[in-house]
């Protein structure tokens, strides 16, 4: 009996794109050999064996699926071109993936990864099959799950041509459509980070308060006057990152904590994926 694994299937099917079945019988015919069961796969016509863990997958799209307005997921899958990211089989990969998240309603990444979808096989062996199929590196990016409260969703096409490459989950303490629509679009917009100033780590703080300092220092500002210019540059940092102290882009007289006040609900919890942005 050869000597090899699952993993050793997995690892080379990472490594060259072929499917499981052609992995499994070139490891057999190798006897376990990684290196030798390459060049067998080579020379039966997968090209790119030993080459497509090095490439890089930065392109694709971001879908997202609802559960009624109770939960939403949010899901980043990549892959090497844009043209690829447009291919019908591409999106119908996505769609399946995220069918399988609201339906299962995984913790995590990983947990995703090894969620069964409707065709009975793995996301994991769904998006391996389609790499070694498509002939380009596929990989599932991000993933979010909210549940509870009032869950909508928003995407946004950077290109008419291509698959939507910004996508908005946020979670609301109570329904309000409209609200829910405006912070959606805000978060696509305005890149927040958090939701208010309390969520801003400490070393993230003292961070900014670090640099602005050194800045208000190099500019020679008189010493009396460096605290309250350093305090007013966090403060504008406060209103880059976090939702509840931007103006918003709908109405920027308005900032969005008066939005969500005069709207009666507040933001639980939101996500932002932006194609090939970590």
């Amino acid at each position: 009996m050869a000597n090899f694994s699952a993993a050793d299937i997995k690892r080379l099917r990472d490594l060259s794109g072929a499917g499981m079945m052609d992995c499994k019988n070139a490891l057999a015919e190798s006897d376990g050999d990684i290196d030798v069961a390459i060049e067998l796969l080579r020379k039966k016509g997968v090209k790119d064996a030993g080459k497509r863990a090095d490439r890089t997958a930065a392109n694709g799209l971001v879908i997202a699926e609802l559960e009624g307005t109770s939960a939403g997921v949010l899901i980043e899958l990549n892959c090497e071109t844009d043209f690829v990211a447009k291919n019908e089989g591409f999106q119908e990969l996505a769609a399946k993936i995220a069918q399988a998240a609201i339906a299962k309603k995984p913790a995590d990444r990983l947990a995703l990864l090894a969620t069964e979808t409707a065709d009975g096989k793995t996301v994991e062996t769904l998006i391996e099959d389609a790499s070694a199929s498509i002939k380009e590196k596929l990989e599932l990016g991000r993933y979010a799950l909210l549940d509870g409260g009032y869950v909508t969703t928003y995407l946004h096409k950077s290109d008419r041509d291509l698959p939507p490459t910004i996508g908005v989950l946020v979670q609301l303490d109570a329904a309000n459509e409209e609200v829910a629509k405006d912070i959606a679009q805000q978060i696509a917009a305005a890149g927040a980070l958090y939701v208010t100033r309390d969520e801003v780590p400490a070393d993230v703080v003292e961070k900014e308060r670090r640099i602005a300092e050194e800045i208000t220092r190099e500019e020679g500002k008189p010493e009396q006057a460096i605290p309250k210019i350093v305090e007013g540059r966090v403060g504008a940092f406060y209103k880059d990152v976090v939702l509840t102290e931007q103006a918003s882009v709908k109405d920027p007289k308005q900032t969005i904590k008066s939005v969500l006040a005069a709207g009666k609900v507040n933001v639980k919890a939101f996500a932002r994926f932006r194609v090939g942005q970590a």
